[in-house]
C-alpha cells in the first residue's frame, strides 16, 4: 500500500483555521494544535503502525495528527467534543487527504462505547487533552479491547507517571492501571514550539504494547495477557489498586483495610497472595495486584 497524498497544516495554516471558526483555544479542553509537519510523522512512527492499521485519535481538533494518520494509513477514526471542529475537519480531509477515509464521531471521549464505532479501532493514536488525559486513556483502554498500539502525547510530567516503575516517588494508580492493559514506556520527548498555542510545559510520548484480552478478537498477534484482562475482573482489581495509593504512606494492611472490613481480614488476603501486609502500594507491580485480585475472587 503506497502512502496517501497528504497536505500538512502548518503555522498559518493554523492559525487561520481557528480564525475562520472562531476558536479560542482554552485551556479547559486542553487545547494546543501541533503545527509541525515533522513532529507530526515522528508521532505516527513513534506508534510503528501497520499500513492497514486502523487508529483512533481523541481530540483531532484542527486535524493536523489526523491528517498524518491518513497518510500513513488512509483512513482512521476521530472523536471529537467541540461541535465547532467536528463540523470542520471532514472538509480538512476532503481537502487535504482527498482519497482518505475519517470515521468521525463528535462525543465526549469519556463517553465513548465500542457501539460508537462502524470498524473497531486497533490503535489508539492521540494528543490527548492535557486535562483529562488518563481518565481518557484508561477508558479508550476499558472500552475498546481491539486496540493493540497506544501512542499519546500527554504533559512530560504524566508521561513520567505512566511508564514510572515500583518503588519510584511518582509511581502510583496511573502506572500501574496503564501496566495492567500492556507493557508501558516513555517513546520520546516534545517542546512546546510545535504547539499552537505553545504550552507552559513539555510534552512527553507514552507507548503500550497491549496484550491480547479476554473480552477482545479471538485472534490477535498480540502477545497473550500475563492475566485476564476483562471487564469483571477490572471490577475487581482497580478498587484494590485505588485504595492501595489512597494514602501512600499507610501500609497495605491499613490502606486495604476498608474493602476487606478489617484490617485483619485485609492482612489476610495480602497473605494469601504472597503479599507482606506491611508493605506500601507504591512497592507492588501490577502482577502484585493481580495476585491479591485473584486471591479474593468471590
Amino acid at each position: 500500500m503506497t502512502k496517501a497524498e497528504v497536505s500538512f497544516l502548518g503555522p498559518v495554516e493554523v492559525r487561520d483555521l481557528a480564525a475562520q471558526l472562531d476558536i479560542v483555544p482554552t485551556k479547559k479542553l486542553g487545547q494546543n494544535f501541533v503545527h509541525d509537519a515533522n513532529t507530526v510523522r515522528r508521532i505516527v512512527a513513534a506508534a510503528d503502525l501497520s499500513e492497514d492499521s486502523y487508529p483512533v485519535e481523541v481530540g483531532p481538533g484542527l486535524g493536523s495528527l489526523t491528517l498524518g494518520l491518513l497518510e500513513h494509513c488512509g483512513r482512521a477514526a476521530a472523536v471529537e467534543i467541540d461541535p465547532r471542529l467536528a463540523e470542520r475537519l471532514p472538509q480538512t480531509v476532503a481537502e487535504r487527504a482527498e482519497s482518505c477515509e475519517l470515521e468521525l464521531i463528535e462525543k465526549d471521549a469519556l463517553k465513548v462505547s465500542r457501539e460508537d464505532f462502524q470498524t473497531s479501532p486497533d490503535a489508539l493514536v492521540a494528543n490527548l487533552p492535557y486535562n483529562v488525559s488518563v481518565p481518557v486513556l484508561l477508558h479508550m483502554l476499558a472500552e475498546l479491547p481491539t486496540i493493540r498500539r497506544v501512542l499519546v502525547m500527554v504533559q512530560s510530567e504524566v508521561a513520567d507517571r505512566l511508564a514510572a516503575q515500583p518503588g519510584s516517588k511518582i509511581y502510583g494508580v496511573p502506572s500501574v492501571k496503564a501496566a495492567y492493559y500492556g507493557t508501558v514506556r516513555r517513546a520520546g520527548a516534545i517542546g512546546p514550539h510545535v504547539f499552537w498555542p505553545a504550552p507552559k510545559v513539555d510534552s512527553g510520548l507514552v507507548r503500550i504494547d497491549c496484550y491480547s484480552r479476554s473480552d477482545g478478537p479471538t485472534t490477535s498477534d498480540a502477545p497473550e495477557a500475563p492475566w485476564e484482562i476483562s471487564p469483571q475482573f477490572r471490577a475487581r482489581l482497580f478498587p484494590l489498586i485505588d485504595a492501595a495509593f489512597a494514602q501512600r504512606r499507610k501500609t497495605l494492611r491499613a490502606a486495604l483495610s476498608g474493602i476487606y472490613g478489617s484490617g485483619a481480614a485485609a492482612e489476610e488476603a495480602l497473605v494469601a497472595a504472597g503479599i507482606d501486609p506491611k508493605q506500601r502500594g507504591e512497592k507492588l507491580d501490577i502482577a502484585d495486584f493481580v495476585r491479591l485480585a485473584e486471591a479474593t475472587r468471590s
